[in-house]
């Protein structure tokens, strides 16, 4: 039986009428993407409950620890360290907005031209209908986007927000740079939280976040097979973008148990597609959840996507932290250089990424490269071009696609995710 959220959310101070529009269509849309896969693996029950109570059991857990005095800090991007919160004894969540839902708020107060995540996100503050939103005692935000700047002035009158500055060249006066970003962030996190990070605190969180790169990369790993799919890579974002919200523990821990059972079905040869199959690697923006469009899409068109490319992908787990640093300057100084090898397109020169996509095509045994971008993302949309060229070059296929939260391109995009696939052979 469904939990009754309601005395929840308006103790957040939410819309309630609003937010029921919401909810009234979340478990369709979940229904229609997910359950309607055949063969998915067991281990995926997790995240079905998570979903099926997304703003519930999560939001739940973080109101109750706010009781016991502890601090929630929101996040919107990979490049803010997470393990300097926990450090602090405070608990992260994603805030990302990834549907078009939110969108109409944020465009009180924001441009039409603007890419709808940053639309999505502060519609969803100040319209008050998502509580991850409304629970965070801070907001962290970050200089990856000129758009979120500027956004985040906005936000910042209604919540209290703090912003890193993430250097957009890597030579290494800016590494050196971003950990002295990160040496402020941990003041500023024990000033909300009241708690002194210690070394010992830093290099046991280090350790948890680890972990769960380790464990999200373990899931990955299995999707490597040339001959067995053992996951479908709908079911593979729901993961990802779960683990934004996720207890850190929790998270390194089901997705271990999710990698184990893929790594059973390899052996036994169980795959959720059938031999033959066109392997997709998409790059490109982040599919904050509930953005579920372009993998059903595709993975309805004949397609199986075995990798994504992007914050909701392979770039949150990618590259551990050095742990055998003992000191708190040591420590600043691992994270920066994790952090800094984040290939984004904020980034000038940013061949790096070009180099990952096209070992990334290698390692998952891709046979075409669908790069997607969500309308008026600038800095992805103009490093498309540079992108394509490089892959073309080497012979892999590529479809370039912009897009946004409606469904009203649906049709199109799948008659043209169809015949691209029908062009691999």
């Amino acid at each position: 039986m469904a939990v009754d959220r309601h005395i929840l959310w308006d103790s957040l101070g939410m819309d309630l009428e609003t937010h029921d529009q919401l909810c009234a269509v979340l478990p369709q849309a979940f229904g229609d993407v997910f359950l309607s896969q055949e063969n998915r693996p067991e281990g995926m029950a997790f995240w079905d409950m998570v979903v099926a109570d997304v703003h519930g059991i999560r939001p739940q857990e973080l109101v109750d620890e706010q009781a016991k005095g502890r601090k929630v800090f929101g996040t919107f991007c990979t490049y803010v360290p997470d393990e300097v919160v926990i450090a602090g004894d405070g608990i992260v969540t994603g805030l990302c907005g990834g549907s078009q839902f939110w969108v109409p708020e944020g465009e009180k107060y924001l441009p039409a031209d603007m890419c709808p995540l940053i639309k999505a996100s502060l519609g969803a503050r100040l319209g008050r209908t998502c509580p991850f939103f409304r629970i965070v005692d801070q907001i962290v935000g970050e200089t990856t986007c000129d758009g979120k700047k500027k956004m985040y002035e906005i936000m910042a009158e209604d919540v209290p927000m703090y912003i890193m500055n993430l250097p957009h060249m890597k030579r290494p006066q800016d590494i050196a740079a971003f950990a002295d970003e990160i040496a402020l962030f941990k003041a500023n996190v024990e000033e909300v939280t009241g708690n002194e990070i210690t070394a010992e605190k830093l290099a046991e969180s280090i350790k948890i976040i680890n972990e769960r790169r380790k464990a999200l990369a373990r899931v990955f790993e299995t999707r490597k097979n040339k001959d067995v799919i053992p996951i479908s890579g709908t079911d593979a974002l729901l993961m990802m973008q779960i683990a934004f919200f996720d207890d850190p523990v929790r998270c390194a821990q089901m997705a271990n148990n999710l990698a184990a059972e893929l790594e059973q079905r390899l052996v036994d040869g169980v795959s959720v597609f059938p031999k033959g199959t066109k392997r997709i690697l998409l790059t490109g923006t982040p599919l904050a959840i509930p953005n579920w469009k372009l993998h059903h899409i595709i993975e309805t068109a004949g397609a199986a996507i075995v990798c994504e490319e992007n914050c909701t992908g392979t770039k949150f787990f990618t590259n551990l932290v050095d742990e055998s640093q003992t000191t708190l300057e040591g420590m600043y100084q691992a994270l920066a250089e994790r952090y800094m090898k984040i290939n984004c397109a904020c980034f000038t020169p940013n061949k790096a990424r070009i180099d990952e996509v096209l070992q990334l095509v290698k390692d998952y045994n891709v046979d075409g490269v669908i790069n997607t971008n969500l309308k008026f993302c600038t800095t992805f949309k103009t490093e498309a071009p540079a992108l394509e060229k490089v892959l073309e070059e080497a012979g892999i296929p590529v479809l370039d696609i912009e897009t946004d939260y409606t469904d009203n391109d649906a049709g199109q995009l799948r008659t043209r995710v169809e015949a691209f696939v029908e062009m691999l052979g």
